[in-house]
Protein backbone atom coordinates (compact mmCIF):
# COMPACT_ATOMS: atom_id res chain seq x y z
CA UNK A 1 0.00 0.00 0.00
CA UNK A 2 0.96 3.34 -0.80
CA UNK A 3 1.15 6.23 2.11
CA UNK A 4 0.57 9.70 1.34
CA UNK A 5 3.30 11.89 3.29
CA UNK A 6 2.71 15.64 3.91
CA UNK A 7 4.22 18.47 5.80
CA UNK A 8 3.24 21.44 7.58
CA UNK A 9 3.83 23.88 10.11
CA UNK A 10 1.10 23.38 12.54
CA UNK A 11 -1.77 20.85 12.86
CA UNK A 12 -5.60 22.14 13.46
CA UNK A 13 -7.20 20.29 15.85
CA UNK A 14 -10.48 21.88 15.48
CA UNK A 15 -10.32 21.24 11.72
CA UNK A 16 -8.55 18.15 11.92
CA UNK A 17 -6.12 19.53 8.74
CA UNK A 18 -2.46 21.08 8.32
CA UNK A 19 -1.86 24.58 8.46
CA UNK A 20 0.49 26.20 6.24
CA UNK A 21 1.81 23.26 4.30
CA UNK A 22 5.61 23.26 3.33
CA UNK A 23 8.02 20.68 1.17
CA UNK A 24 10.08 18.18 2.37
CA UNK A 25 12.90 19.96 2.12
CA UNK A 26 11.36 23.38 4.20
CA UNK A 27 10.70 20.47 6.83
CA UNK A 28 13.94 19.24 6.91
CA UNK A 29 15.51 22.52 7.54
CA UNK A 30 13.31 22.50 10.47
CA UNK A 31 14.12 19.25 11.84
CA UNK A 32 17.74 20.29 11.48
CA UNK A 33 17.13 23.62 13.16
CA UNK A 34 14.56 22.59 16.17
CA UNK A 35 11.91 24.22 14.78
CA UNK A 36 8.41 22.68 15.11
CA UNK A 37 6.57 20.95 11.99
CA UNK A 38 4.07 18.21 11.51
CA UNK A 39 3.95 15.18 9.00
CA UNK A 40 0.98 13.64 8.33
CA UNK A 41 0.08 10.50 7.21
CA UNK A 42 -3.02 9.41 4.73
CA UNK A 43 -4.23 6.62 3.09
CA UNK A 44 -5.86 7.03 -0.69
CA UNK A 45 -9.72 7.41 -0.30
CA UNK A 46 -10.02 8.15 3.03
CA UNK A 47 -10.73 11.53 4.51
CA UNK A 48 -9.05 10.76 8.24
CA UNK A 49 -4.95 10.74 8.56
CA UNK A 50 -3.94 7.60 9.58
CA UNK A 51 -1.70 9.48 12.20
CA UNK A 52 0.02 12.88 12.92
CA UNK A 53 3.79 13.49 13.99
CA UNK A 54 4.62 16.74 15.98
CA UNK A 55 8.09 17.27 15.57
CA UNK A 56 9.58 19.87 18.29
CA UNK A 57 13.40 19.17 18.86
CA UNK A 58 14.25 22.41 20.77
CA UNK A 59 11.56 21.52 22.82
CA UNK A 60 12.53 17.83 23.65
CA UNK A 61 9.36 16.61 22.13
CA UNK A 62 7.73 14.64 19.63
CA UNK A 63 4.05 13.95 19.41
CA UNK A 64 1.87 11.04 17.79
CA UNK A 65 -1.75 11.14 17.17
CA UNK A 66 -3.57 7.85 15.57
CA UNK A 67 -7.05 8.43 14.28
CA UNK A 68 -9.39 6.10 13.39
CA UNK A 69 -11.91 5.79 10.24
CA UNK A 70 -14.38 8.04 11.97
CA UNK A 71 -11.63 11.35 12.41
CA UNK A 72 -11.50 10.33 16.08
CA UNK A 73 -8.44 10.44 17.89
CA UNK A 74 -7.76 6.83 19.29
CA UNK A 75 -4.29 7.06 20.50
CA UNK A 76 -1.80 9.67 22.09
CA UNK A 77 1.42 9.19 22.41
CA UNK A 78 3.85 12.01 24.02
CA UNK A 79 7.63 11.30 23.51
CA UNK A 80 10.59 12.97 24.88
CA UNK A 81 14.34 13.41 23.79
CA UNK A 82 16.48 13.28 26.88
CA UNK A 83 20.58 12.60 27.01
CA UNK A 84 20.79 10.21 24.87
CA UNK A 85 20.27 11.47 21.50
CA UNK A 86 19.72 8.12 19.64
CA UNK A 87 16.40 7.20 21.66
CA UNK A 88 12.76 8.90 22.77
CA UNK A 89 11.20 8.15 25.84
CA UNK A 90 7.62 7.00 25.27
CA UNK A 91 6.97 9.84 27.75
CA UNK A 92 3.00 9.88 28.27
CA UNK A 93 -0.08 7.71 26.09
CA UNK A 94 -3.47 8.21 25.94
CA UNK A 95 -5.49 5.49 24.42
CA UNK A 96 -9.35 6.08 23.75
CA UNK A 97 -11.54 2.71 23.11
CA UNK A 98 -14.57 3.77 21.53
CA UNK A 99 -17.63 1.31 21.84
CA UNK A 100 -18.95 1.78 18.59
CA UNK A 101 -18.53 3.74 15.76
CA UNK A 102 -21.45 6.63 16.54
CA UNK A 103 -20.02 7.53 19.83
CA UNK A 104 -18.04 10.96 19.62
CA UNK A 105 -14.62 11.62 19.63
CA UNK A 106 -13.47 12.03 23.83
CA UNK A 107 -16.89 11.34 25.14
CA UNK A 108 -16.79 10.79 28.84
CA UNK A 109 -18.63 7.02 28.01
CA UNK A 110 -15.50 6.09 26.14
CA UNK A 111 -12.73 3.72 28.27
CA UNK A 112 -9.50 4.85 28.36
CA UNK A 113 -5.97 3.90 29.13
CA UNK A 114 -2.97 5.77 30.44
CA UNK A 115 0.53 5.13 30.37
CA UNK A 116 3.35 7.24 32.79
CA UNK A 117 6.70 6.43 31.80
CA UNK A 118 9.40 7.76 33.53
CA UNK A 119 13.23 7.43 32.52
CA UNK A 120 14.37 6.06 35.96
CA UNK A 121 12.21 3.24 35.31
CA UNK A 122 9.14 4.23 37.23
CA UNK A 123 5.85 3.80 35.81
CA UNK A 124 2.34 3.24 36.09
CA UNK A 125 -1.13 2.44 33.88
CA UNK A 126 -4.27 3.53 34.77
CA UNK A 127 -7.29 1.81 33.07
CA UNK A 128 -10.41 4.26 33.10
CA UNK A 129 -13.40 2.16 32.90
CA UNK A 130 -16.56 4.52 32.26
CA UNK A 131 -20.30 3.86 32.40
CA UNK A 132 -22.35 1.32 35.02
CA UNK A 133 -19.63 0.74 37.78
CA UNK A 134 -16.98 3.45 36.35
CA UNK A 135 -13.79 3.78 38.59
CA UNK A 136 -10.14 3.43 37.81
CA UNK A 137 -7.62 0.84 37.98
CA UNK A 138 -4.02 1.54 38.59
CA UNK A 139 -0.87 -1.17 38.76
CA UNK A 140 2.80 -0.50 37.86
CA UNK A 141 3.58 -0.29 33.86
CA UNK A 142 4.75 -3.58 34.08
CA UNK A 143 6.97 -2.62 30.55
CA UNK A 144 10.81 -3.82 29.93
CA UNK A 145 13.31 -0.86 29.27
CA UNK A 146 13.20 -1.44 25.73
CA UNK A 147 9.53 -1.34 25.55
CA UNK A 148 10.16 2.23 27.55
CA UNK A 149 12.04 3.81 24.66
CA UNK A 150 12.07 3.76 20.43
CA UNK A 151 15.28 4.59 18.33
CA UNK A 152 15.18 8.00 17.20
CA UNK A 153 15.11 7.89 13.12
CA UNK A 154 16.46 9.85 11.01
CA UNK A 155 14.79 12.29 8.87
CA UNK A 156 12.29 11.22 6.44
CA UNK A 157 12.75 7.17 7.81
CA UNK A 158 10.70 7.33 9.78
CA UNK A 159 8.17 4.03 10.07
CA UNK A 160 4.18 4.46 9.90
CA UNK A 161 4.34 3.53 13.94
CA UNK A 162 0.45 3.21 13.57
CA UNK A 163 0.52 0.48 10.93
CA UNK A 164 -0.57 -2.42 13.27
CA UNK A 165 -3.41 -0.48 14.59
CA UNK A 166 -4.90 0.34 10.91
CA UNK A 167 -4.28 -3.46 10.16
CA UNK A 168 -1.59 -3.11 7.30
CA UNK A 169 0.60 -6.21 7.88
CA UNK A 170 2.96 -5.47 4.90
CA UNK A 171 5.23 -2.34 5.23
CA UNK A 172 3.68 0.83 3.41
CA UNK A 173 5.31 2.65 0.41
CA UNK A 174 5.39 6.35 1.33
CA UNK A 175 4.84 9.09 -1.49
CA UNK A 176 5.18 12.40 -1.01
CA UNK A 177 2.15 14.83 -1.41
CA UNK A 178 1.98 17.60 -3.21
CA UNK A 179 1.94 20.84 -0.69
CA UNK A 180 -1.85 22.35 -1.79
CA UNK A 181 -0.56 26.01 -0.75
CA UNK A 182 2.17 28.25 -0.56
CA UNK A 183 3.37 28.70 2.95
CA UNK A 184 2.76 31.58 4.89
CA UNK A 185 6.29 33.59 5.45
CA UNK A 186 7.60 33.07 8.82
CA UNK A 187 5.76 31.03 11.91
CA UNK A 188 3.52 33.64 12.82
CA UNK A 189 1.25 32.69 16.05
CA UNK A 190 -0.57 29.72 14.69
CA UNK A 191 -4.46 29.80 16.62
CA UNK A 192 -5.03 28.46 19.61
CA UNK A 193 -6.91 25.34 17.48
CA UNK A 194 -2.95 24.35 16.70
CA UNK A 195 -1.41 21.31 18.08
CA UNK A 196 1.58 22.65 20.21
CA UNK A 197 4.05 20.85 22.19
CA UNK A 198 2.56 20.64 25.77
CA UNK A 199 3.35 23.23 28.63
CA UNK A 200 3.56 23.35 32.06
CA UNK A 201 1.27 24.63 34.03
CA UNK A 202 0.83 28.37 34.09
CA UNK A 203 0.95 31.63 36.16
CA UNK A 204 -2.37 32.83 35.75
CA UNK A 205 -3.16 36.55 37.16
CA UNK A 206 -1.06 36.50 40.65
CA UNK A 207 -0.36 40.11 40.70
CA UNK A 208 -4.20 40.85 40.63
CA UNK A 209 -4.58 38.54 43.58
CA UNK A 210 -2.89 41.46 45.45
CA UNK A 211 -4.62 44.25 43.37
CA UNK A 212 -7.65 45.65 45.62
CA UNK A 213 -11.02 46.32 43.29
CA UNK A 214 -10.33 43.35 40.86
CA UNK A 215 -13.15 40.88 40.14
CA UNK A 216 -11.93 37.22 39.84
CA UNK A 217 -14.42 34.01 39.17
CA UNK A 218 -13.69 30.39 40.05
CA UNK A 219 -15.53 27.56 39.99
CA UNK A 220 -17.27 28.02 43.10
CA UNK A 221 -18.46 31.79 42.93
CA UNK A 222 -19.14 33.68 39.23
CA UNK A 223 -18.14 36.49 41.39
CA UNK A 224 -15.20 37.75 44.00
CA UNK A 225 -14.12 40.87 44.88
CA UNK A 226 -10.55 41.41 45.57
CA UNK A 227 -10.21 43.55 49.15
CA UNK A 228 -6.89 44.89 50.47
CA UNK A 229 -3.86 42.85 51.55
CA UNK A 230 -3.47 41.35 54.74
CA UNK A 231 -0.31 41.73 56.57
CA UNK A 232 0.70 38.99 58.93
CA UNK A 233 4.00 39.18 60.25
CA UNK A 234 7.22 39.52 58.58
CA UNK A 235 10.08 36.70 57.98
CA UNK A 236 13.91 36.45 58.47
CA UNK A 237 16.04 35.23 56.17
CA UNK A 238 19.76 35.96 57.02
CA UNK A 239 21.19 32.64 54.79
CA UNK A 240 19.84 34.33 51.43
CA UNK A 241 18.32 31.35 50.39
CA UNK A 242 14.28 31.14 50.95
CA UNK A 243 13.20 27.88 51.24
CA UNK A 244 9.45 27.15 50.32
CA UNK A 245 8.20 23.57 51.47
CA UNK A 246 5.94 21.18 53.28
CA UNK A 247 7.90 21.07 57.19
CA UNK A 248 5.46 17.54 58.32
CA UNK A 249 7.30 15.13 55.65
CA UNK A 250 10.98 13.72 56.19
CA UNK A 251 13.46 16.65 54.37
CA UNK A 252 16.50 14.78 54.70
CA UNK A 253 17.46 16.06 51.64
CA UNK A 254 16.72 19.34 52.67
CA UNK A 255 13.58 21.31 51.58
CA UNK A 256 11.75 21.10 48.54
CA UNK A 257 12.08 24.18 46.59
CA UNK A 258 14.60 27.03 47.45
CA UNK A 259 14.84 30.50 45.97
CA UNK A 260 17.89 32.78 46.26
CA UNK A 261 16.79 36.69 47.92
CA UNK A 262 19.06 39.18 49.30
CA UNK A 263 19.56 38.28 53.40
CA UNK A 264 17.20 40.10 55.14
CA UNK A 265 13.75 40.88 56.96
CA UNK A 266 10.83 40.55 54.52
CA UNK A 267 6.76 41.06 54.76
CA UNK A 268 4.44 38.22 55.16
CA UNK A 269 0.69 39.04 53.89
CA UNK A 270 -2.38 37.04 52.74
CA UNK A 271 -4.52 38.18 49.26
CA UNK A 272 -8.14 38.00 50.06
CA UNK A 273 -11.39 38.21 48.11
CA UNK A 274 -14.90 38.99 48.99
CA UNK A 275 -17.79 37.36 47.78
CA UNK A 276 -21.71 36.81 48.60
CA UNK A 277 -23.43 33.60 48.20
CA UNK A 278 -27.04 32.48 49.38
CA UNK A 279 -26.51 30.43 52.98
CA UNK A 280 -28.96 27.42 53.06
CA UNK A 281 -29.09 27.25 56.65
CA UNK A 282 -29.52 31.01 57.51
CA UNK A 283 -31.92 31.26 54.50
CA UNK A 284 -30.34 34.95 53.83
CA UNK A 285 -27.62 36.53 51.82
CA UNK A 286 -24.29 36.30 53.22
CA UNK A 287 -20.82 38.28 52.96
CA UNK A 288 -17.70 36.37 53.69
CA UNK A 289 -13.94 37.29 52.87
CA UNK A 290 -12.06 34.65 52.09
CA UNK A 291 -7.45 34.02 51.51
CA UNK A 292 -6.76 32.86 48.50
CA UNK A 293 -2.72 33.02 48.64
CA UNK A 294 0.11 33.55 51.01
CA UNK A 295 3.07 35.83 49.76
CA UNK A 296 6.68 36.43 51.25
CA UNK A 297 7.22 40.32 49.34
CA UNK A 298 10.66 40.45 48.50
CA UNK A 299 9.97 44.06 46.98
CA UNK A 300 7.45 46.83 46.19
CA UNK A 301 8.02 46.97 42.34
CA UNK A 302 5.23 44.76 40.82
CA UNK A 303 6.56 41.48 39.27
CA UNK A 304 6.66 42.16 35.06
CA UNK A 305 6.88 38.07 35.39
CA UNK A 306 5.70 35.00 37.11
CA UNK A 307 7.42 31.40 36.95
CA UNK A 308 6.93 28.32 38.72
CA UNK A 309 9.93 27.05 40.96
CA UNK A 310 11.80 23.55 40.17
CA UNK A 311 12.99 21.53 42.63
CA UNK A 312 16.70 19.87 42.03
CA UNK A 313 14.84 16.63 40.68
CA UNK A 314 11.93 19.06 38.69
CA UNK A 315 13.18 17.81 34.59
CA UNK A 316 11.36 19.96 32.70
CA UNK A 317 11.98 18.32 29.67
CA UNK A 318 9.50 15.56 31.07
CA UNK A 319 6.70 17.74 32.04
CA UNK A 320 3.48 17.01 30.25
CA UNK A 321 0.46 19.92 29.74
CA UNK A 322 -0.31 21.91 32.18
CA UNK A 323 2.04 19.59 35.13
CA UNK A 324 3.24 21.38 38.07
CA UNK A 325 5.93 21.03 40.36
CA UNK A 326 5.89 22.16 44.11
CA UNK A 327 6.32 21.20 47.99
CA UNK A 328 4.50 17.82 49.03
CA UNK A 329 2.67 17.92 52.13
CA UNK A 330 0.63 14.90 53.82
CA UNK A 331 -0.29 17.15 56.32
CA UNK A 332 -2.17 20.26 54.68
CA UNK A 333 0.91 22.30 55.77
CA UNK A 334 3.47 24.52 53.67
CA UNK A 335 6.07 27.06 55.40
CA UNK A 336 8.07 29.90 53.96
CA UNK A 337 11.55 29.79 56.10
CA UNK A 338 15.26 30.47 56.05
CA UNK A 339 17.16 27.55 54.13
CA UNK A 340 20.08 28.30 56.13
CA UNK A 341 19.16 27.05 59.10
CA UNK A 342 16.78 24.81 57.70
CA UNK A 343 17.26 21.43 59.93
CA UNK A 344 16.93 23.62 63.20
CA UNK A 345 14.03 24.97 62.38
CA UNK A 346 12.00 22.04 61.42
CA UNK A 347 13.11 20.46 64.30
CA UNK A 348 11.33 23.16 66.78
CA UNK A 349 8.64 22.88 64.77
CA UNK A 350 7.98 18.97 64.67
CA UNK A 351 8.58 19.57 68.51
CA UNK A 352 5.92 22.20 69.04
CA UNK A 353 3.30 21.19 66.77
CA UNK A 354 3.90 17.55 66.71
CA UNK A 355 5.75 16.23 70.06
CA UNK A 356 3.55 19.29 71.63
CA UNK A 357 6.67 20.30 74.18
CA UNK A 358 5.47 22.78 76.23
CA UNK A 359 7.36 26.34 76.78
CA UNK A 360 9.68 24.97 73.96
CA UNK A 361 11.66 28.45 73.57
CA UNK A 362 11.95 28.89 69.56
CA UNK A 363 8.59 27.77 69.09
CA UNK A 364 5.00 29.54 68.69
CA UNK A 365 1.57 28.73 67.62
CA UNK A 366 0.30 31.44 65.93
CA UNK A 367 -3.68 32.11 66.71
CA UNK A 368 -4.44 35.95 64.80
CA UNK A 369 -7.38 34.18 61.81
CA UNK A 370 -4.53 34.02 59.28
CA UNK A 371 -3.52 30.89 57.17
CA UNK A 372 -0.17 31.49 59.21
CA UNK A 373 -0.14 29.13 61.95
CA UNK A 374 3.06 28.09 63.77
CA UNK A 375 6.33 30.29 63.91
CA UNK A 376 9.75 29.07 65.09
CA UNK A 377 13.14 30.70 65.09
CA UNK A 378 16.88 29.56 65.31
CA UNK A 379 18.69 31.85 68.03
CA UNK A 380 22.03 31.14 66.13
CA UNK A 381 21.58 32.19 62.85
CA UNK A 382 18.56 34.15 63.58
CA UNK A 383 16.71 32.64 60.68
CA UNK A 384 13.03 32.12 60.93
CA UNK A 385 10.18 29.75 59.73
CA UNK A 386 6.24 30.73 59.53
CA UNK A 387 4.09 27.23 58.24
CA UNK A 388 0.91 27.90 56.64
CA UNK A 389 -2.49 25.49 55.90
CA UNK A 390 -3.32 24.69 52.65
CA UNK A 391 -6.99 23.15 51.91
CA UNK A 392 -5.38 19.35 51.79
CA UNK A 393 -2.77 17.11 51.31
CA UNK A 394 -0.72 17.09 47.86
CA UNK A 395 1.37 19.30 45.86
CA UNK A 396 1.25 22.79 45.87
CA UNK A 397 3.26 24.91 42.87
CA UNK A 398 5.48 27.80 44.14
CA UNK A 399 5.68 30.92 41.90
CA UNK A 400 8.44 33.40 41.93
CA UNK A 401 7.96 37.09 40.49
CA UNK A 402 10.84 38.60 38.82
CA UNK A 403 10.82 42.67 37.98
CA UNK A 404 11.95 43.65 34.42
CA UNK A 405 15.33 43.10 35.70
CA UNK A 406 14.85 39.68 36.23
CA UNK A 407 15.21 40.63 40.40
CA UNK A 408 13.16 38.01 42.74
CA UNK A 409 9.91 40.51 43.52
CA UNK A 410 7.95 38.08 45.28
CA UNK A 411 7.14 33.78 46.10
CA UNK A 412 3.71 33.06 45.73
CA UNK A 413 1.66 29.86 47.03
CA UNK A 414 -2.21 29.94 45.95
CA UNK A 415 -4.18 28.09 48.84
CA UNK A 416 -7.75 27.80 46.81
CA UNK A 417 -6.46 27.27 43.11
CA UNK A 418 -5.51 29.94 40.25
CA UNK A 419 -8.83 31.94 39.79
CA UNK A 420 -9.85 33.52 35.75
CA UNK A 421 -10.09 37.78 35.67
CA UNK A 422 -13.29 39.51 34.88
CA UNK A 423 -13.85 42.50 33.43
CA UNK A 424 -13.33 45.77 35.25
CA UNK A 425 -16.67 47.71 35.86
CA UNK A 426 -16.18 49.60 32.62
CA UNK A 427 -15.26 46.75 30.72
CA UNK A 428 -11.10 47.30 30.50
CA UNK A 429 -9.19 43.70 31.20
CA UNK A 430 -8.41 43.67 34.79
CA UNK A 431 -5.04 43.16 33.45
CA UNK A 432 -4.89 46.13 31.77
CA UNK A 433 -6.04 48.33 34.82
CA UNK A 434 -4.02 50.25 36.97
Amino acid sequence: MVIGVGYAQAWDLEACAPRRPISAEEARERDAAGLPYVVVYREPGREAPLEVRLVSWRDHYVGLWVYDAQGRRTYDLDMRLLDDPSRLLRRYSVGWHYTGPEMAEFDKACPRVIVDLFPDGRGRRTEERQGQGGGSHITSSGLRDDERWIDRPAFGEWPLLSAQVHGLIEPPAFEAAEVAEAAEPGDGDAPATCWRPPRPAQPGPINELFRPGVRVTDRYNPEKTVVEPRRVGTLRVPSGMLAVSGPDIDHGDGPHITVPVPPGEYVLDEARVRFSYHCEWRDAEVTTTERTAVRLLVSETPAATWEMALGPDDDPRLFIENQIAGFATDGATGCFADAGAWQPLVALFERGLIQGEPDLDGYEDIDDGSLFMQHTWDDVSGGELMAFATPGDGTYPVWVGRSEAGEVTGVVVLVDGMPKLLPERDGTPAEAAV
